[in-house]
């Protein structure tokens, strides 16, 4: 049995905490926050038996196996640090650190800790994903990428009003292209590996953070859309272009449907029966990776992913004029 512990407050947590319930082998145990109130009122609403203020207590603590880390994404590299040294396995929500640069400290703290640390990028655990990878062949040579994912922010309304919250802070590393574009980035460097030249244009908001984006990424022979948002929602699918014929995605986030469209006029369209949180599957996956080997061939999969994630995220923020405290520090 995985004991745990949740970092963060926030509405994904909640979310996190049913799919955990649905996943045999981990027991919520423990529930951190700086705020002793907050830690207190989320433990007894969700049931956990311990409280954390303190970080270095947490991650010495015989009471916790491993570690949920859903905080503003320029604490991930620090607390998952300080869990990870000391053997504390960490899921940490994407994206996994604010820059390449910090990701690697996070590796290198999993290695000397050997503990499993896993990117939450929950999309690319799922049935969904497996069924775009496994039918990718049939489109013949790829020419064209075009992945979209823009999602009207619940907390745009309030930051219209003068109130930001934190998913539109840019000192803590947040913003449309790490909160959203991500989920385009990450399954374009999973399936393509990182592309030859990127370039990219964002629209600021009057905070300087950024609240929506377009990225074109150039590969040999062949290019790649991204576009995402915080501030309007877009109902456009996603779409791969082979030679042979082009691919259908419902949601670049948590696909459902595909339809192949082979260029002889026949089309196939495949649904994907899995579970309606899909974060179930991210869950399941690292509790395969804590009980098997670091040496599993799937953490390589998941590890070079998410390393060229981070490079892509760095190139293409350099190209827009997004910069974040911790890319100085």
């Amino acid at each position: 049995m995985i004991r745990f512990a949740t970092i963060g407050t926030s509405a994904i947590v909640d979310r996190f905490l049913e799919a955990a319930a649905l996943c045999e082998g981990l027991v919520h145990t423990a529930v951190f926050s700086r705020k002793k109130e907050t830690a207190k009122a989320f433990a007894k609403k969700h049931g956990a038996e311990f409280i954390y203020t303190d970080l270095k207590e947490l991650a010495e603590s015989s009471d916790i196996d491993a570690v949920y880390i859903a905080s503003p994404n320029s604490y991930h590299c620090e607390q998952a640090v300080e869990m990870l040294k000391h053997g504390k396995h960490v899921l940490c929500e994407k994206p996994a650190a604010s820059n390449a640069a910090e990701l690697q400290r996070m590796r290198a703290a999993a290695e000397n800790g050997q503990a499993v640390l896993l990117e939450a990028m929950r999309s690319v655990y799922d049935p969904g994903f497996q069924a775009i990878e496994a039918n990718l062949y049939r489109l013949g040579k790829i020419r064209s990428v075009s992945f979209r994912f823009c999602q009207y922010s619940s907390r745009y309304d309030n930051f219209r009003k003068g109130i930001i919250e934190n998913a539109f802070r840019p000192e803590l590393s947040n913003g449309a292209l790490m909160d959203i574009g991500v989920y385009c980035v990450h399954p374009l460097v999973r399936l393509f590996g990182m592309p030859g030249k990127i370039e990219g244009a964002s629209v600021f908001l009057e905070n300087g953070v950024d609240g929506m984006g377009t990225i074109l990424a150039q590969y040999p022979g062949w290019q790649a859309v991204l576009q995402y948002s915080k501030i309007t929602s877009g109902y456009t699918e996603s779409e791969v272009q082979g030679e042979n014929g082009s691919m259908q995605i419902d949601r670049i986030a948590d696909t459902r449907k595909i339809t192949i469209h082979e260029r002889t006029g026949r089309r196939d369209v495949i649904l994907i029966p899995k579970e309606e949180n899909n974060m179930v599957y991210e869950i399941r996956e690292w509790l395969r990776l804590i009980e098997n080997s670091q040496e599993d061939e799937k953490s390589k999969i998941y590890e070079e992913a998410s390393g060229n994630e981070m490079q892509f995220l760095d190139l293409a923020r350099e190209k827009m004029g997004i910069r974040f405290p911790a890319d100085v520090s």
